[in-house]
């Protein structure tokens, strides 16, 4: 009897020593792709009772994790939102793209700690200034296991202009289907771009059009035999926008007003059970810590923290 529960002590010894020794043992996620769709207002998105400008995102609800109390705590604007979401840290990085983050990016620590190749990095944007995210002002960084990019119009990068999202999908699918990249993000300029024009039709439509390539997308993932069960999609937002009676309304945003600074989280993947909504607050910044434990390095220069409940 006493050698049994000598054994049975040595055993449970044994089974926390490896779970502090692999933290990751019980991971299936390989491939994160990130999906950032420019500038809705959580009152036109999982806000809104009928999800009516969602529905692709509200019927696969049942398969994933919703967090209805996402932040941007930094400067609600597109380059520093995007710059929260894969550097972990928040930044009053210049909006027009002539700044470089000043901290390496989750594809940068991937590449090195990993020693992927750059087609295992990806930044496919329809925003060309967007491309700035790929480089690091840190001496340490600089110019260093850097992503491929596919941004702006021809993919050129800071100067092109932006271009239609429905490009920037065809880019997505040919590059998911020839490099099968480990780490993505995507940027679609809907319906922000819309919004700054005035046209609140037009602004409805690009939430509904960047729900719709969600949907395709989520689909490519569940039909690839490299992606299938191995691949977590987060589809989240940069910035909302202001709130009616703030400034100029829905047209704007860049303060901290609840429309501007409340956006949306929604995850699908192999390693949590979906049917959820989260309730506990977390921020843009939390994105990047949770990429890189989901993909197994650290992130030692992030704020963030990783979203535990995810996997619960």
């Amino acid at each position: 009897m006493k050698l049994k529960l000598l054994n049975t002590l040595i055993l449970v010894t044994l089974l926390i020593s490896c779970r502090k020794d692999n933290p990751y043992k019980n991971l299936k996620t390989e491939f994160v792709i990130i999906v950032v769709i420019d500038g809705p207002r959580y009152s036109e998105t999982w806000g809104e009772i009928n999800h009516t400008y969602i529905p692709y995102q509200s019927s696969l609800y049942n398969q994933g994790v919703l967090f209805a109390n996402f932040q941007n705590t930094g400067i609600t604007s597109t380059t520093p939102g995007h710059t929260a979401i894969v550097t972990g840290v928040n930044q009053a990085i210049d909006n027009t793209g002539q700044e470089l983050p000043a901290n390496p990016s989750i594809f940068q620590v991937w590449r090195k700690e990993k020693a992927g190749a750059a087609s295992g990095a990806w930044l496919i944007c329809s925003k060309d200034k967007l491309a700035v995210l790929a480089n690091s002002t840190d001496p340490s960084w600089s110019n260093q296991y850097m992503p491929l990019t596919n941004c702006g119009l021809g993919g050129l990068g800071l100067g092109t202009g932006y271009r239609d999202d429905s490009t920037t999908f065809v880019e997505v699918l040919n590059i998911l289907n020839q490099d099968h990249p480990n780490l993505a993000l995507v940027n679609f300029r809907e319906p922000d771009y819309s919004a700054h024009q005035g046209n609140w039709q037009a602004y409805l439509n690009g939430i509904t059009q960047t729900d719709n390539y969600v949907s395709q997308l989520w689909s490519f993932i569940q039909n690839d035999p490299i992606y299938k069960g191995k691949t977590t999609l987060l589809i989240t937002n940069d910035h909302g926008r202001h709130s009616n009676g703030i400034a100029n309304g829905y047209l704007g945003h860049g303060d901290d007003c609840h429309g501007c600074r409340h956006i949306s989280l929604f995850a699908l993947g192999p390693d949590f059970k979906g049917n959820r909504t989260i309730s506990k607050s977390y921020e843009q910044v939390d994105i990047a810590s949770t990429v890189a434990y989901m993909l197994r390095f650290k992130l030692p220069k992030s704020k963030g923290v990783i979203m535990r409940e995810l996997f619960e």
